[in-house]
């Protein structure tokens, strides 16, 4: 049976400790999501389980065909896709590798001949007669073209690299597979092709996601990271919040009565220590001793405030577009669209990488021009974006909250102070560099910039990049309380079926607007492919 046990894993940094004297079994047929929120050691707890870092303490024990989805998309430059991907099975390749070697020799000694033998059988034993083939099915679940398969990969584009990448993860039957954050760069269908093959695997699961369906829809089991140690909890992502719930409220209630039975105790001791009662307060002495408080360990789960105002209601009618038309430089993005959106609407941009999602947040947001057409947006209408690359809209030679100040010069000291605690930025680190914020600083940084701008019209391209879980679920209800409309690229799908009212969709059909949820536009979606799919001949 494959399985990894780790046994007293300590790691710290520096003062902080992420996990200590950590004790779980990873067990063979069930799939774990790791969770935790930005900072609470997640990848680095990864990095113990895969061997690439020592704890501090304890040990790790894994299968020997442990495979690990690896992050450096330029290692493998002047290496063929499909052979990149046939790497993953390390056994398989060092012996293709050594056959070929000995089969470029014009004449062989018998103990090569001997070897040659040997490698057959080894990779007979690994499928590597049925590799390649393997690996283009891979690769193409993954949205790889047959032409790509062939091509060096430095010819790739780093998103396609990184899927190559997870291919080469998910190649050769591994025994324990390692996914940290395997759905970055997937659009929606990759992620659900992911998704059943994830489910069909038959070793021990491993994965980071920021992702809470996917979470919900593969794991078996959810092994979050508070309180310093690890708790395995047991279905997927949203039982596992439920159930962690119910045992911290327990926990807190338990003391809380402790708590009060200890004070009452002390009183009487208080009161009569000094008297003729000396057994009766020695006996609630011990009582005092007997109900210390247990010893709760601070929770790292922090989730920020996200409250989207509206200074000014825009009118009625908020956009229309009429015959838009956009092409780069020779690919259609988006041709003859028309659209009447109205005030409150929420619209989810959705669509595979590479087909013009963000080109047409650029355009919704002014920073580009149609070809032709026209974008004419209704009265009173001020637009807050948020762009896909976050470090674009955020100044590098101040602090956060020195350019919140420069964004509203009136709002007052407490004013900004009190804002950047709901989004996390505790005591002093209001004053920290902006050159210095991690990826998930700048996003909610974004967000405290268009808490205070109060915008009525919102357009957030893939605004869950660099989110904790937790922040997602905020942000989820802070669209859904908005009272603006909304226009938001995104790749979660709890998080579109929570706050969406439409959808524009780009299809093979082009961009298709829907008007109605994501659920209802997958049902239509999946009857329509159902109804064109060939139909078996009765016998």
């Amino acid at each position: 049976m494959a399985s990894i046990q780790v046994q007293g894993v300590t790691k710290h940094y520096g003062s902080k400790r992420l996990f200590e004297d950590v004790l779980v079994n990873f067990s063979d047929g069930r799939r774990y999501g790791l969770t935790g929120p930005n900072g609470a050691g997640k990848s680095t707890f990864m990095k113990i389980l895969s061997g690439d870092l020592e704890p501090d303490n304890g040990s790790v024990h894994r299968p020997e065909k442990t495979s690990v989805l690896r992050q450096d998309q330029f290692a493998f430059e002047d290496q063929r896709v499909l052979d990149v991907v046939i790497c993953g099975n390390k056994k398989l390749w060092a012996a293709m590798t050594e056959k070929n070697t000995l089969l470029e020799k014009e004449t062989l000694t018998d103990p090569e001949g001997e070897r040659l033998g040997e490698l057959e059988g080894v990779i007979a034993e690994e499928d590597g007669y049925s590799a390649e083939s393997e690996a283009a099915t891979l690769l193409e679940g993954l949205g790889l073209t047959t032409v790509d398969h062939e091509r060096p990969m430095r010819e790739l584009p780093g998103g396609l690299k990184l899927r190559v990448l997870l291919a080469q993860a998910l190649f050769g039957k591994p025994d324990a597979l390692l996914l940290d954050e395997p759905t970055n760069n997937l659009d929606l269908d990759t992620i659900r092709w992911l998704e059943r093959f994830l489910n069909a695997y038959e070793g021990v699961l491993v994965t980071i996601s920021h992702d809470r369906h996917f979470l919900n829809e593969i794991c078996t089991h959810i092994a979050d990271i508070d309180y310093e140690t690890i708790i395995v909890y047991p279905g997927g992502y949203d039982e596992m919040v439920m159930a962690k719930s119910q045992v911290r409220s327990r926990i807190e209630q338990e003391n809380s009565e402790r708590s009060r039975k200890i004070e009452q105790l002390q009183d009487f001791v208080a009161k009569f220590g000094a008297g003729t009662r000396a057994s009766q307060v020695q006996s609630r002495k011990k009582q005092i001793e007997k109900l210390a408080l247990s010893d709760l360990k601070k929770s790292n789960i922090a989730r920020p405030y996200i409250q989207l105002l509206v200074k000014k209601p825009s009118g009625k009618q908020t956009l229309t577009i009429e015959r838009l038309s956009k092409s780069f430089p020779e690919i259609p993005i988006v041709k003859n669209f028309d659209a009447l959106v109205t005030k409150g609407e929420k619209i989810a941009i959705v669509g595979r990488n590479g087909v013009g999602k963000t080109t047409l947040c650029r355009m919704l947001s002014g920073d580009l021009t149609p070809d032709t057409g026209t974008l004419t947006w209704g009265h009173q209408v001020s637009v807050g974006y948020l762009a896909q690359d976050h470090s674009e809209g955020i100044p590098k030679d101040t602090t956060a909250a020195e350019w919140l100040h420069s964004v509203d010069p009136t709002a007052g000291v407490q004013d900004i102070r009190g804002l950047l605690g709901k989004m996390l930025f505790a005591g002093e680190e209001g004053k920290k560099p902006t050159a210095a914020l991690s990826g998930g600083e700048a996003v909610r940084l974004l967000f405290s910039k268009l808490m205070l701008t109060k915008d009525n019209v919102l357009v957030l391209d893939e605004p869950t990049n660099h989110l904790d879980l937790e922040s997602i679920v905020a942000l989820g209800d802070a669209l859904m309380r908005y009272e603006g409309t909304a226009f938001v690229v995104a790749h979660d799908r709890e998080l579109i079926s929570q706050f969406a009212t439409r959808l524009w969709a780009f299809t093979s059909e082009g961009l298709v607007d829907f008007k109605g949820s994501y659920d209802a536009f997958l049902e239509q979606s999946e009857a329509a492919a159902a109804a064109a799919a060939p139909k078996k001949k009765k016998k």
